[in-house]
């Protein structure tokens, strides 16, 4: 979640259809932007590109702004739009895109006091000695609030905006139109498998109680484990709506990239450790990457873990691919890693041969650079701009990828989203020791 230090009091459109209004207004008027500029080119002797004409700075504020006053699904979606897209949008558009992650508004005080009331007794104020209005934190589905109870406990209150679970279905749908419209995808490519799991996803993100599960599966997971802290679960406050946690004092995790450079990559290393025994050994994975799920408290040294709401349960059939691959990898073994990348969903048998051989030696790009060095420099590296740009190459000659399995496409999510954090930190990580270690365990 966000620091919403520039954000605002506004009211969530909680109704169903008040947000399909909203969603309407701001599509037909993204339309009406297009029409101008189709009629300008046209005036000028050129043909209308579709993606060029949506993808203007003009269009991508608007909605941007629009998704960010309107929260839930619709902005969760934007948010992951605007990380994953990378350099494949112009670099104004990024920018504006990527105001979603940093501005999220926050719901003002008679807002807040009625979901609160609906979800606790009326009474609720009187059990507390003290609850901050303006919230400490504020993201696309819930903000969190600081209290104190007239018992001594100090919490963080995560709490969910009005109406955004009931309108999961319709956001979704909306948005993915609204991709479509985009005329970003390639052709051929699938859109409705990915945009109905990620509706199921957010409706289990939605569901505080399932989180306030997880949360405790992962406090007993790593109950022995020094390094990370967990916040405390207090069961009497909380419910679907509302998770009521201990409060944990840290800093952004980004802001440890000015720590000594041993420091940065004992932080890195942990955390490349541990996204490893989530799929190895634990086969339950928390998939958001998001930096503002991790904090550092420097007191401690520990690694503080927020958020469970998008943890997944693996399939052992995917673990087991992910392992195949990487010793394959590891090993040079190619015939090995084409049938792991096959199995895994990379590419089918109605695959262009020429398009699998290129799959397979981008996988082995990645694996020869861990193998080059005992330690990792995640700063250093230019494999995510190979990659992307191999990858740009393929679609561009007609590669369309066949579905992949949902617990590959989060598996991969959360390596990229720990990749970029290794980089931000600039830390170098011994990753291939770490991998040799889970790679030696038969289980």
């Amino acid at each position: 979640m966000s620091e919403p230090s520039e954000s605002r009091a506004l009211a969530i459109p909680a109704s169903r259809l008040a947000r399909l209004s909203r969603l309407s207004s701001m599509t037909a008027g993204v339309a009406g932007n297009m029409m101008v500029g189709a009629a300008a080119q046209l005036g000028k002797g050129q043909r209308p590109q579709m993606r060029d004409l949506l993808l203007t700075p003009r269009n991508v504020t608007r909605v941007a702004d629009e998704l960010a006053k309107m929260r839930g699904a619709a902005m969760k979606i934007g948010q992951l739009m605007s990380m994953d897209t990378g350099d494949m949008l112009p670099p104004e558009v990024t920018q504006i895109m990527a105001r979603l992650r940093a501005d999220a508004h926050f719901m003002p005080p008679a807002q807040l006091k009625k979901v609160l009331s609906e979800n606790w007794h009326p009474a609720w104020l009187r059990d507390f000695k003290r609850f901050d209005v303006r919230p400490i934190a504020a993201a696309s589905i819930g903000q969190v609030h600081r209290a104190q109870t007239n018992d001594g406990r100090d919490m963080a209150i995560k709490v969910q905006y009005p109406g955004v679970a009931k309108s999961i279905d319709s956001d979704v749908a909306n948005v993915g139109a609204l991709i479509k419209m985009a005329g970003i995808l390639p052709k051929g490519f699938e859109l409705k498998p990915y945009m109905a799991e990620a509706a199921a996803q957010l409706h289990e993100e939605t569901n505080y109680t399932l989180e306030s599960t997880h949360l405790t599966s992962f406090t007993e997971l790593l109950a022995n484990d020094d390094r990370f802290q967990i916040p405390k679960l207090f069961t009497d406050w909380t419910t679907t709506q509302i998770l009521a946690m201990s409060y944990v004092d840290g800093i952004a995790i980004e802001d440890t990239a000015d720590f000594p450079q041993d420091q940065r990559n004992k932080i890195a290393t942990d955390l490349v450790d541990l996204m490893l025994a989530e799929l190895f050994t634990f086969k339950t994975m928390q998939t958001d990457p998001n930096f503002a799920n991790y904090r550092f408290d420097p007191k401690t040294g520990k690694i503080i873990l927020l958020d469970f709401g998008a943890t997944r349960c693996l399939d052992s059939a995917i673990v087991d691919v992910y392992k195949r691959m990487m010793r394959a990898g590891l090993a040079g073994d190619e015939g090995a890693l084409r049938q792991a990348a096959l199995d895994l969903g990379l590419f089918n048998d109605d695959t262009n041969p020429s398009h699998a051989d290129q799959l397979v030696a981008m996988t082995q790009t990645f694996f020869t650079a861990l193998n080059a060095a005992t330690h990792f420099d995640f700063a250093a590296t230019d494999i995510p701009q190979i990659m992307q740009k191999q990858g740009m190459q393929l679609a561009q000659d007609g590669f369309v990828p066949p579905p992949l399995p949902i617990d590959a496409l989060y598996i991969q999510r959360k390596f990229g989203g720990i990749f970029l954090l290794a980089a931000k930190l600039g830390a170098t990580v011994p990753v291939l020791d770490l991998l040799q270690r889970y790679l030696a365990n038969e289980a």
